[in-house]
């Protein structure tokens, strides 16, 4: 039986995506945790980007880049999560390759300096929920990007959407509610089990230690006291 070991920083959203494709695939395989701090000289030498996500493959492959290790999951092992429909499948792979800009959209004031900085940032994100709205509205209806069937754009924006969904609660940004498609996209995805690495509360709770310790802008609204009781 073929050996996989998904190497990651708990909270790396990229890591996630990797994780949602192993377990739609019903994979087994093992996390292996480090600190994006100080980062092993084992994995500098199978990471050539030095960064998560690296897929180990029997301890003699290393894949690296989420999408690429989401393309080569689903191109090897069933079910395919990608559209048989080859002009479909090529919407799709568009859509994926929106999602860094999408990420940066979405996620980016979480790294602001300044409040000046930070309202830059949340200034992006009603055009990149808009495009997503208008591509939900074209591709079926729901709960998922293509309709009924689960996909590889899902498990790609996943993580994103949920990081959203945090930093809303943060500091209330309040854009999602004037989206009702891709809101109700977000709350199907969170509802799926194959989204959680950990369960809810704890990876919340992560993510807001996170947010908390990198000291930026945002980091002044981060309930200290909710982040140690959960």
């Amino acid at each position: 039986m073929t050996k996989y070991t998904l190497v990651s920083f708990k909270t790396c959203p990229w890591v996630q995506r990797a994780a949602i494709a192993l377990r739609e695939k019903k994979i087994d395989f093992e996390f292996r945790h480090i600190d994006p701090d100080n980062r092993p000289d084992w994995f500098l030498a199978i990471s050539p980007h030095k960064k998560v996500p690296v897929l180990r493959i029997d301890d003699k492959v290393s894949l690296f880049e989420s999408n690429a290790i989401a393309e080569y999951l689903d191109e090897t092992i069933a079910p395919r999560l990608h559209p048989e429909d080859p002009v479909q499948r090529a919407v799709n792979r568009a859509w994926t390759d929106y999602l860094p800009t999408f990420a940066d959209a979405a996620t980016s004031c979480a790294y602001a300096e300044t409040e000046a900085d930070y309202n830059k940032a949340v200034a992006k994100i009603p055009a990149a929920f808009d495009r997503l709205e208008k591509a939900l509205a074209t591709q079926g209806a729901g709960p998922y990007f293509n309709g009924a069937q689960y996909s590889l754009v899902d498990a790609s924006y996943a993580p994103f959407l949920q990081r959203y969904v945090y930093l809303d609660r943060i500091k209330p940004l309040g854009f999602i509610e004037k989206y009702p498609r891709l809101k109700a996209w977000a709350e199907a995805l969170l509802a799926r089990p194959s989204t959680h690495s950990f369960p809810e509360a704890e990876m919340e709770a992560m993510y807001r230690e996170t947010v908390k310790r990198r000291n930026k802008y945002v980091s002044q609204f981060v309930d200290a006291a909710k982040v140690a009781a959960e």
